[in-house]
């Protein structure tokens, strides 16, 4: 196998709203970030299927951005229920505790139920839900963050390898380990 090239970081992640005006005020009048681009299209892309839906962008500090899918036609319920925050969250980074602390407020002004501060130890994070059932955090680093990941990059590997032997009867027995799609 060749050498993969080099990637410099993400441009977007993409979800999907149930509604693109209802998304913008949370992201750009709540949590702060300019509404970059919002794009109309007419068809599925690569199948050329009619398919009305919307792509916004909304950009974070570092020029990076966080996406939503407006898909009008397939919106059903069970696509917005809260998902839990080991299944699925986006983490925003701030510079330190005021800038945590402001953002409490003001989600929790808002009427979002805020949880937190709670101090992970090389982190300190709030957690919320969007109006797209997305669970967010914000989040700054403790002052041993570059100190505590340092220490556990230097185990990492023979920590993953332990921890695959040891799940990977359960997640045998459960067929949870061939990925969606995966021939075999």
């Amino acid at each position: 196998m060749t050498h993969a090239p080099a990637i410099r970081g993400t441009h977007h992640v993409a979800y999907r709203c149930r509604d693109a005006e209802q998304t913008r005020q949370f992201y750009e009048d709540i949590l702060g970030l300019p509404l970059k681009a919002s794009l109309v299209f007419d068809e599925e892309p690569g199948t050329g299927r009619p398919l009305p839906y919307m792509h916004l962008f909304f950009q974070m500090g570092d020029g990076r951005f966080v996406a939503f899918f407006d898909v009008p036609d397939r919106v059903t319920p069970d696509k917005f229920r809260p998902r839990w925050g080991m299944d699925l969250h986006l983490a925003f980074e701030v510079d330190g505790p005021e800038a945590l602390e402001a953002f409490r407020t003001r989600i929790s002004a808002a009427g979002v139920t805020v949880f937190g501060p709670i101090d992970h130890h090389f982190v300190h994070s709030i957690y919320f839900y969007d109006p797209n059932g997305i669970n967010l955090e914000i989040t700054y680093r403790d002052a041993a963050h570059d100190r505590i990941m340092a220490e556990e990059g230097s185990q990492a590997r023979a920590l993953m390898d332990r921890w695959t032997e040891r799940t990977r009867p359960a997640k045998h027995q459960a067929g949870v380990l061939d990925p969606p799609g995966a021939s075999g």
